[in-house]
């Protein structure tokens, strides 16, 4: 008998526990009307029909928001969607505040795409940074999303790290810390096509969990590409994985000037995290000069996080011979241009516009094209921050900007030769085929910062 009392104490305990947990996920939407819900930003209509909500895409408005009147912290989101040609998103702790662009809407925002580039279940940061985690991290999950069919989502935003699933398939794993709290906002995009007037966002069975969430959290993934955005410091997934800081966003530490022995004393300046390039007369080289790593590397992955000024134009160089040019001007190596393409001379300079921003300079124009069609040349974030990173894998090189692969390169064989003698270093013997070098970021004699310098070895 108190065996039989055990038993049904623990299967009391367990049935208790399993509705408890399925408990912890409440209806965001009542299925009746839109209380709770409040439209902002923009003006297309929103409506409560048969169980769903239904955006309908509107000429001569901008974004639309449909916005949980309530704020989440950390929560696991769950809800079905279904839209035609007009992109939608779903906001999560996003913000809206008088003093941010009259209230616009902004911050995280779940990407839905009816596009051909098929960047549904990618994270962009609305009306601020754009792209954090474009679908070019993670190619082999866009076929998770049927166009034009009911698709089940999921948002898990949990501490700093955010990541998302389409029918069940992960598509994002993004570690950021801007906010941690804000709204649930259901979009309807701003049209520009009149036949799209009409279109419909749908939505249904949203529910939201905020309890419990290590019990309902999924297990990481590490086969998917994880991207963070922590301010000169490693996630802890980048520590395992073998990332170091290049800099370590307060010192001169593991840096020096190009042709010194020690880092300048003027024309560069540490504050508030930030790597500063000062003003100058915009001459290469001709203030504080370049700075380079006291390491040398030879295969690994390069990140780094810039911000150029009007008319600004600096590089980061690799495979970089410091004993070479020993006179006026840069360090010699491999160029990722930094530039401001729209203003600057030197982006008409050069052929087919290799001297553009993201370009290897004098070299490989940035061209993401080469590389998916479906794809714009490139994505600039202006005079916002940009992330530049460099994969080399002995003499395999890419360029990537903002997480989209713009140059591939070889530097092996006669077609290396070739294309460095049509080159400004064509007077430099083996251009570009060393083993390995310094890592080098330059003074142009433009304002320029940097931040999240990182390295891993491979």
């Amino acid at each position: 008998m108190k065996t039989q009392a055990i038993l049904l104490t623990i299967l009391t305990f367990i049935l208790f526990s399993c509705g408890s947990r399925d408990n912890d996920f409440k209806d965001l939407f009542n299925g009746r009307d839109l209380t709770g819900w409040t439209v902002v930003n923009g003006k297309a209509p929103y409506t409560a029909e048969d169980g769903m909500i239904v955006g309908r895409c509107a000429m001569g408005t901008p974004n639309s928001f449909l916005c949980t009147d309530k704020t989440f912290g950390d929560f696991i989101l769950t809800f079905e969607a279904k839209f035609g040609e007009g992109n939608s998103g779903v906001m999560f702790r996003a913000q809206s505040s008088p003093d941010y662009m009259d209230g616009r809407v902004h911050g995280y925002q779940m990407e839905m795409d009816p596009s051909p580039r098929a960047w549904t279940g990618g994270i962009y940061d609305e009306a601020r940074r754009k792209w954090l985690y474009p679908m070019e991290y993670n190619q082999e999950a866009k076929s998770a999303f049927k166009l034009g069919e009911w698709n089940e989502y999921r948002i898990e935003a949990i501490g700093n790290s955010l990541r998302t699933w389409v029918n069940g398939v992960q598509m994002a794993d993004l570690i950021d810390d801007v906010d941690a709290e804000g709204f649930i906002g259901l979009q309807v995009h701003a049209i520009h096509d009149s036949s799209l007037t009409g279109e419909k966002n749908m939505f249904r069975n949203i529910k939201i969990c905020t309890t419990n969430l290590d019990e309902h959290k999924t297990p990481e993934n590490k086969e998917i590409t994880q991207v963070s955005f922590l301010t000169n410091r490693l996630s802890e997934r980048e520590k395992e994985e073998g990332w170091k800081l290049l800099w370590d966003g307060k010192s001169t530490k593991g840096w020096r000037g190009a042709k010194l022995d020690k880092f300048p004393e003027r024309g560069w300046r540490i504050e508030n995290g930030l790597l500063k390039v000062e003003a100058a007369d915009g001459a290469e080289s001709g203030n504080g000069g370049d700075i380079v790593t006291e390491e040398e590397y030879e295969n690994f992955i390069l990140e780094a996080d810039f911000r150029y000024t009007k008319g600004a134009n600096s590089g980061i160089k690799y495979f970089v011979d410091t004993e070479l040019n020993k006179g006026a001007g840069s360090a010699i190596g491999c160029e990722y241009q930094i530039l401001d393409d729209g203003v600057h001379p030197d982006a008409k300079l050069g052929r087919d516009g290799n001297r553009t921003l993201a370009s290897l300079y004098d070299l490989i124009p940035a061209d993401a094209r080469r590389y998916n069609p479906d794809l714009r040349k490139k994505r600039s974030n202006g005079y916002d921050w940009n992330r530049a990173k460099v994969i080399v894998r002995g003499d395999d090189v890419e360029h990537y900007l903002n997480g989209i692969l713009v140059v591939k390169y070889n530097r092996g064989g006669q077609q290396w030769k070739d294309l460095v003698a049509t080159s400004k270093y064509a007077k430099w013997p083996d251009f570009g085929e060393a083993i390995r070098g310094h890592i080098l970021l330059q003074d142009h004699g433009n304002e320029v910062y940097f931040k999240n310098i990182k390295i891993k070895t491979l």
